[in-house]
């Protein structure tokens, strides 16, 4: 949260000296939140690999969310090919799947921030593109100043190393890798969500798309994608009782910006117990976020569950169903 809160300060800054539009303070929290998990910053080649792919990769979502609000259907085309490629990458070793989840960062800001980084009269493109760019440069500044102070400050320690046993054989066989299998499942999940978004829900798609790559990401087996849908509901079905509750209250202006980010502080601090907390807090907090720019979050609430709900039936029927990847059993030996 202190690197939240940094990027969220310094984008809310850039935002009145460049005259950007309001969504990129949030895209800036937004690639803040999820920069923050990974481990790039172990090393230096990760911290400089992070620093080359996630502003380009912001910049070239910027293009994509201008594209689906022109060509919705080409849009969301790249964008399933897009995540597909950056699961499907995962077969080349751990570089490939740090690259894999840096690209993937902007893309998920993306359905959280469908709107533009500057006004629709902003032009030339390229500015849009470079300013997005910086946005992802100030977060992965953000994340790596704060991680390294703490480093400093706040040692973790070091659990013993323990032998690595060696890597089995991959059998010949004429079924797909797992990443292969993975990148189908989401692909065709995520496809589906993009259709029936559009159909069913018009503007809110990012909500069913969001929840449809949630659910698959991260695919551990069929049962793991369906206890994940089951907690993404159920957190947001939480989180839907909360959200209301504060709306009832009246609460807007800087006060619902404080409560937004008190949220966020104890979701983050509870994900690691159960999934879903974290669900709920992102839905009271997006629904404070809708309250803060003049929404009725309280009305949009039953659509967003409605949403949530049928984004995760799309991806356990995708994991279930379509190239279903087995979780590895441990083989116990008799000694």
């Amino acid at each position: 949260m202190t690197a939240v809160l940094l990027s969220w300060a310094a984008a809310l800054w850039l935002e009145g000296a460049a005259g950007l539009h309001t969504d990129s303070v949030v895209l800036a929290v937004a690639l803040t939140l999820t920069l923050s998990r990974g481990g790039w910053s172990a090393d230096r080649r990760g911290r400089l690999t992070a620093l080359a792919l996630l502003p380009l990769a912001a910049a070239g979502c910027a293009g994509l969310s201008r594209l689906l609000l022109a060509h919705y259907w080409l849009g969301a085309a790249l964008f399933t090919a897009a995540l597909a490629l950056a699961i499907w990458i995962r077969r080349h070793g751990p570089a490939a799947t740090r690259a894999g989840t840096l690209i993937t960062l902007p893309l998920i800001a993306l359905l959280i921030v469908p709107g533009p980084t500057l006004p629709p009269g902003a032009r030339p493109e390229a500015v849009n593109w470079a300013w997005s760019a910086l946005i992802g440069a100030l977060a992965w500044a953000s994340v790596l100043l704060v991680r390294t102070l703490a480093g400093r400050c706040l040692p973790s320690p070091q659990a013993p190393e323990s032998p690595q046993p060696p890597k089995p054989r991959r059998a010949a066989t004429s079924r797909p890798r797992p990443s292969t299998r993975m990148a189908v499942q989401m692909a065709a999940a995520i496809a589906a969500a993009f259709t029936l978004g559009r159909l069913l829900y018009d503007d809110h798609w990012p909500w069913l798309v969001l929840t449809a790559y949630v659910a698959a990401s991260g695919n551990r087996g069929r049962d793991d994608v369906l206890r994940k849908g089951v907690r993404r509901f159920l957190g947001a079905c939480a989180g839907t009782l909360l959200a209301t509750g504060v709306a009832a209250c009246g609460l807007g202006g800087r006060p619902a910006v404080v409560a937004l980010f008190g949220v966020l502080a104890v979701a983050l601090w509870l994900r690691p117990l159960d999934y879903a907390f974290w669900a709920a807090g992102m839905t009271t907090a997006l629904s404070l976020l809708l309250g803060y720019f003049g929404q009725n979050a309280t009305e949009l609430l039953p659509t967003r569950l409605s949403a949530i709900a049928a984004g995760a039936v799309l991806s356990v029927a995708s994991a279930w169903w379509l190239l279903p990847v087995r979780r590895r059993r441990p083989v116990l030996t008799r000694s």
